[in-house]
């Protein structure tokens, strides 16, 4: 792709510009510095044209500091009422060491100034609501920075451990801030990554790549089964990170649990893009990815219908491609299934506060050297929406308290990043994000409308209740949006704990909970809180649940289809593929 295709415009970033861009990018993690100043001032402006705001806030300060004083005075002779409790999710205050002077009154002084910021950069008149969000995130970045927690001076744990050890957690602390840093300059991979290999321990169920292009290969999962169902099931993952996702550890695979439940399971296995992949775009994600593999399904079982599921993106794009094919009278779907994918992206949650213009082009920008997004950039936004956990935990937890947090197949899935092409990223962020032309109806597939309308087929969509990436009250909009039979689940978790839920064995989670619900086309309620209070919780992994809807869709059970030997390069390749280890 050239630089001149940049833009909703055809504008290029100027070359110029890109070194200072490229700097600027390396410095704020990718996000735009002019995105945040337009924020503030636009917060500033109007704060400072309403009296009665700063009247507020500082009534406000004033009965803090007097709670705060009364509360200091109070815990020097014994329990006494705190002034602020902390919210349900953060427990950075919640071990009995903080509830002891002079360290609770350190956290009940630090809560209160959070809870202050909060009423000061929320409710101003005049200020847009995406200004305010951003102005406000920003500002709890900075206040999560200094908590104290954060530091061994105010710290009443990390200061006991530092005793109990002659400060040997403190010099652990260094040594793991000292590796984690060297990666960091290296480009190197989280230590203990290298004990989760695909192939190996991780994406190991067994099968064959019978199908290849530029951009994807397509796994063919062996049989365990004297039956299976006649619909086989192909699965699009996203191509943010590696598909294997969902073939984790034998003891998590969602793609294991299907096999052994007698189904013909295919796999999507994107390849990780380049620089010269950087003119690869949505259409070529279309047509390479879910159309080539649709083909290849039905080339190896004709005249049969598939049982077609997306997760994330590849969710989003499936729903695209049903969209196209519903229109086209030609589908080769039976059902499709939407594992935490969006298809109405007015309200993405927390990654909306990345989803500006000024925001947009500074990604393009910095694609513009290289072709290409890497992909620890796009960890780096994921990181921030939860640095509470992903960042200033893991500095109390390793840097200060000197603790080694093991490495498990998920967090060495999570570090195994892939890039993203420049074209498609850019079409990504403002087809979808930004102008949101798949919901309102605009979105064009080689130049005919792509409507959700069009779905027609039965639909079961999963969605996960603490989902940073794809809210559920957003992913149920897909209720209004399509002209289908819609079985929802809500499962509890996020966005891939509740997705790689087994329902048995030593990775299932005891906790584990679903809400399940299934309505005809225009049923179901408008407000998800509605559907969430009428639909009653069930115990245990939605998969099953997942199973059963499957089973009643199928047409029967007949033999195994033959597994194709495909030659790659003179020799078949088994799974999990040559795609999988492209770093």
């Amino acid at each position: 792709m050239a630089l001149s295709d940049f833009g909703p415009d055809g504008h290029a970033p100027a070359p110029m510009d890109l070194p200072l861009k490229l700097w600027l990018g390396r410095l704020a993690h990718g996000i735009s510095p002019a995105s945040v100043t337009l924020a503030y001032a636009d917060w500033l402006s109007h704060l400072l044209a309403s009296p009665s705001k700063q009247a507020d806030l500082a009534a406000s300060a004033l009965r803090k500091s007097l709670l705060w004083r009364q509360h200091v005075q109070q815990s020097w002779h014994g329990e006494c009422p705190l002034c602020v409790e902390p919210l349900p999710q953060d427990k950075r205050f919640s071990p009995p060491e903080w509830h002891a002077p002079p360290f609770g009154a350190l956290a009940q002084a630090f809560l209160l100034q959070q809870q202050w910021w909060t009423e000061a950069m929320t409710g101003v008149r005049g200020v847009s609501r995406h200004h305010e969000d951003v102005a406000a995130f920003t500002t709890r970045q900075w206040l999560d920075m200094w908590s104290p927690s954060n530091f061994v001076a105010t710290n009443p744990q990390v200061q006991k451990e530092t005793l109990a050890t002659g400060a040997a957690n403190l010099v652990s602390g260094l040594a793991n801030w000292s590796r984690d840093a060297l990666a960091v300059l290296t480009d190197g991979r989280p230590r203990g990554v290298e004990q989760f290999m695909p192939g190996q321990n991780v994406a190991a169920t067994r099968g064959k790549v019978v199908f290849r292009n530029r951009l994807i290969e397509l796994i063919q999962y062996e049989p365990t089964t004297a039956k299976v169902d006649t619909e086989p099931v192909l699965i699009v993952p996203s191509w943010i990170m590696k598909y294997y996702i969902l073939d984790l550890t034998p003891d998590n695979s969602l793609v294991k649990y299907l096999v052994t439940q007698g189904h013909t399971v295919f796999m999507v296995s994107w390849k990780n893009p380049d620089g010269p992949d950087r003119d690869l775009g949505m259409d070529d994600y279309l047509e390479l990815g879910v159309m080539a593999a649709l083909a290849a399904v039905q080339s190896i079982q004709p005249r049969t219908r598939i049982h077609a599921m997306g997760y994330c993106l590849g969710g989003t794009l499936l729903a695209i491609a049903a969209a196209a094919m519903g229109g086209s009278g030609r589908n080769p779907l039976k059902t499709v299934t939407l594992l935490a994918a969006q298809t109405d992206f007015q309200e993405p949650g927390e990654l909306g506060l990345f989803i500006d213009e000024s925001q947009i082009a500074f990604v393009e920008d910095l694609m513009a050297d290289r072709g290409y997004l890497d992909g620890r950039q796009m960890a780096g936004a994921f990181q921030l929406i939860s640095s509470k956990d992903l960042v200033w935990s893991k500095l109390v937890h390793e840097y200060l308290m000197g603790a080694h947090t093991p490495m498990t197949a998920l967090r060495a899935w999570n570090a195994d990043a892939t890039r993203l092409p420049a074209r498609m990223h850019s079409e990504y962020l403002r087809r979808l994000y930004l102008h949101n032309d798949l919901a309102e109806g605009r979105y064009r597939v080689a130049g005919r409308l792509a409507r959700l309308a069009d779905i027609k087929l039965p639909l079961f969509v999963v969605a996960t209740e603490r989902d940073h990436v794809s809210p559920w009250q957003s992913v149920y909009k897909i209720h209004r949006l399509a002209a289908s039979p819609i079985s929802f689940v809500l499962s509890s978790g996020g966005h891939n704990v509740a997705i790689v839920n087994p329902p048995t064995g030593p990775a299932a989670h005891p906790q584990a909970s679903y809400r399940f619900a299934s309505y005809a086309p225009g049923k179901a309620p408008a407000d998800p809180q509605s559907w969430l209070d009428a639909a009653a919780p069930c115990a245990g992994s939605w998969w099953p649940c997942w199973h059963d809807w499957l089973r009643t869709h199928s047409g029967g059970r007949v033999k195994p289809p033959r597994m194709t030997a495909r030659m790659f390069d003179g020799a078949p390749l088994a799974a999990p593929g040559s795609y999988v280890h492209l770093g």
